[in-house]
């Protein structure tokens, strides 16, 4: 007769350790993760139109009119990719 180590009831407690001390690691994680630094979208009179009318595909359109090289208000020479606004800078809740 073979004694096991592992039957299934030990089995199954092990597994769920491992789960949850995964899941402890994961929140852990998520807990010590940087605060957001991106810019919120500006709730003035310029963006108060991309705030919740429009979806954001549609309103990263009209970004370029105004953040080009020419526009407004330029953005900076180091700045991310410029066709995903609202990828990064999120709309006022």
């Amino acid at each position: 007769m073979k004694i096991m180590i592992f039957n299934q009831k030990n089995k199954k407690l092990l597994l769920n350790i491992v789960f949850i001390l995964i899941c402890l690691v994961i929140l852990g994680i998520l807990f010590n993760a940087p605060q957001e630094t991106t810019t919120r979208l500006p709730l003035d009179d310029n963006h108060r139109l991309f705030q919740k009318d429009m979806s954001k595909k549609e309103a990263e359109l009209y970004c370029g009119k105004c953040h080009s090289p020419d526009g407004q208000s330029p953005l900076p020479q180091n700045h991310p990719p410029k066709y995903r606004c609202l990828f990064c800078h999120k709309r006022q809740q």
